[in-house]
C-alpha cells in the first residue's frame, strides 16, 4: 500500500468524478459511493489500482455497468496496469457521504 497521496492519486480521482450513476446526475465519486482507493507499485512500472465502493443500494440495476465503466477509464491513466473494484455494504451507503455539491445538483440543499 501507498501514501494517500501517490503520484496517480489525483488522477484517479479526476477520472472517478467522470463516472456518473445512469440513474442520477452526479458521479460516483461525489456521490459518496468511493470508500477507498488504494495504489500499489510494481516492479515493471504500472501501478495496480483497487477500489473499494459501495452503491446506493444492493439491487442497483446499473451495477456491472458502473464497475465496468469504473476499470475501463481507470485502466487508460498512464502509469496504470491494472485495476480492482471490490462492491461493499458494510457499512452501507448513506447519503451523508455525499459531497455538498451533489446534494446541491439533487435539490437536497439550496
Amino acid at each position: 500500500m501507498v501514501k494517500k497521496k501517490h503520484v496517480l492519486y489525483d488522477s484517479i480521482v479526476a477520472t472517478l468524478q467522470d463516472i456518473y450513476d445512469p440513474e442520477l446526475p452526479v458521479d460516483i465519486y461525489s456521490l459518496g459511493l468511493i470508500y477507498n482507493i488504494t495504489i500499489e507499485d510494481t516492479d515493471d512500472q504500472e501501478s495496480k489500482v483497487g477500489i473499494l465502493m459501495t452503491l446506493t443500494t444492493p439491487n442497483c440495476p446499473a451495477m456491472a455497468l458502473i464497475v465496468e465503466d469504473i476499470k475501463e477509464k481507470v485502466i487508460a491513466i498512464k502509469g496504470v496496469g491494472s485495476v480492482g473494484v471490490q462492491i461493499t455494504f458494510d457499512p452501507p451507503y448513506s447519503p451523508d457521504n455525499m459531497s455538498e455539491e451533489a446534494k446541491i445538483a439533487l435539490g437536497w440543499l439550496d
